[in-house]
């Protein structure tokens, strides 16, 4: 290999102190025989002998461009060989698998193309991959983005490193402009194939870099250069605020029924800003790792947790997630299956000097039962612990989730209530409401509604010698 120039010196310092690559590390790097990809691969070939680590190349022929595709493979395979790097070749049929799968070109292409860099990576023991995106692929994604309308994660463009399952995807190029390579190559003797697709403006990625970016040059020549400074400022600053709305949805959310639930007075004390990341966070998590949330969806729900009305509301956010405020709470998730309900049977109440647990995950509730001499406070301090007489109660005893026509005889009240009034007068959401936790005995009758109401059945009194001692607490298993 050639004496190293002043950018292959730039790549190597790269290489070691940004991507932390040193001796005997191993790195793939995607080749598709362009100039760009030529050029990686020579700069890592230059840079892995200087400092005693190893290349392998992996070239994808997609087989869109018949003979054009075969000589591209041809020239990375041949070029490999003469720099002496070992070779990963994948031919794939995509026309037929675009067709099976009704998948766009561009996002099968990337899928299969990526699918067999992990693989090839994984045989080879190599733990980074490199692609070979630079400056000009930067500016062009970002005024497509801008295009779009993208807010600042777009803006942020293409990030230098990310995580590609257990592997990490590098690109060493992204701070080099197309016209350093083309000058590197010719330095250097560096074969390459000329893409003719590229020059077709029908892509829009062709039409920005061949039409677009021209055009706007006129009235700012050093447009490109900026537009990879916008993408610099703006990564900086989506992954601050990325990691600050990670912060509040942890303060201020829980995962429950498979969705979220959300505290509206924390919501609410939020800047604007990490109120919309708080949300796009949730509906990309509960539609999948490749989603990404609609501005008017989140913008519906923003104004739906901050209005001052209503207390109750219902918004289908499609895809068969659902936003449910209800009181000072909302959810946003799957539609809950308010159906499914839960019971917990207590056989045998504990002997004197034990104590029972029971855990109710449905409720994220731990229910602890112990006897306790000489106690006969039917008022304690806390509504999360209640006191019965043992001689009073049916056995067994259970923890179930609420039933239609369920009725209760509240203490201090004459005749009973219906269990769906005592939530709806203490504002428990509707969709928490089946699974607020009820303790009945042998007999059907609730005793208890933990943290609402206990009934007038079982109240120890002063008389008693023993009575039975019921707390409930959070789980230190539910997920928050």
């Amino acid at each position: 290999m050639e004496a190293q120039d002043e950018l292959a010196v730039r790549i190597a310092r790269l290489l070691t102190d940004t991507f932390g690559i040193g001796p005997g590390a191993r790195v793939l790097a995607g080749v598709s025989g362009g100039p760009d990809s030529m050029a990686l691969l020579h700069l890592l070939q230059a840079s892995a002998e200087r400092d005693g680590w190893f290349v392998i190349a992996a070239h994808v022929n997609h087989g869109f461009r018949g003979k054009e595709s075969d000589a591209e493979a041809a020239l990375v395979r041949e070029t490999a060989a003469a720099w002496g790097i070992p070779f990963e070749l994948a031919e794939i049929d995509m026309p037929a698998y675009i067709e099976a799968t009704g998948m766009n070109s561009q996002a099968a292409s990337r899928e299969r193309r990526y699918a067999f860099l992990r693989d090839a990576a994984r045989r080879h023991g190599a733990k980074t991959i490199a692609v070979a995106h630079h400056a000009d692929d930067q500016a062009e994604t970002v005024l497509m983005r801008m295009l779009r309308g993208s807010g600042v994660t777009g803006l942020a463009g293409i990030p230098i490193r990310r995580s590609e399952q257990e592997l990490e995807l590098i690109r060493p190029l992204l701070r080099i402009t197309k016209s350093e390579l083309l000058s590197y190559n010719e330095r250097h003797g560096v074969p390459f194939a000329t893409d003719s697709s590229n020059g077709k403006t029908q892509y829009v990625r062709n039409a920005i870099r061949l039409e677009a970016l021209p055009y706007l040059e006129r009235y700012n020549p050093d447009l490109r250069a900026g537009l990879a400074r916008l993408s610099e400022l703006a990564s900086a600053d989506d992954e601050y605020m990325e990691a600050e709305a990670r912060r509040a949805l942890a303060a201020g959310a829980r995962r429950s029924d498979g969705g979220w639930r959300l505290d509206i007075g924390q919501v609410r004390g939020l800047h604007l800003a990490l109120q919309r990341r708080m949300i796009k966070l949730i509906l990309n998590g509960l539609a999948g790792p490749h989603a990404q949330a609609r501005f008017e969806q989140v913008e519906e729900i923003v104004a739906i947790l901050t209005a001052e009305r209503p207390d109750v509301a219902r918004f289908d956010i499609g895809g068969g997630l659902v936003l449910l405020r209800e009181y000072g709470y909302a959810y946003i998730g799957p539609v809950p299956d308010e159906q499914a309900g839960y019971a917990y049977t207590v056989a045998e109440l504990p002997a004197r000097s034990e104590r029972l647990e029971m855990a109710v995950p449905e409720c994220g509730l731990v229910f602890r039962i112990s006897r306790e001499a000489g106690i006969c406070d039917p008022s304690p301090g806390s509504r999360w612990e209640a006191f019965f007489d043992e001689a009073e109660l049916a056995m067994p005893l259970a923890v179930r989730s609420r039933r239609p026509g369920d009725r209760m005889e509240p203490l201090g009240l004459n005749g009973s209530k219906k269990v769906q009034d005592i939530l709806v007068d203490a504002k428990v959401p509707r969709s928490l409401r089946h699974l607020k936790p009820l303790l009945v005995d042998g007999a059907g009758r609730i005793l208890w509604m933990p943290g609402l109401r206990r009934s007038r059945h079982a109240v120890p009194n002063s008389g008693a010698g023993a009575a039975i001692r019921v707390t409930c607490s959070e789980s230190s298993h539910h997920t928050v």
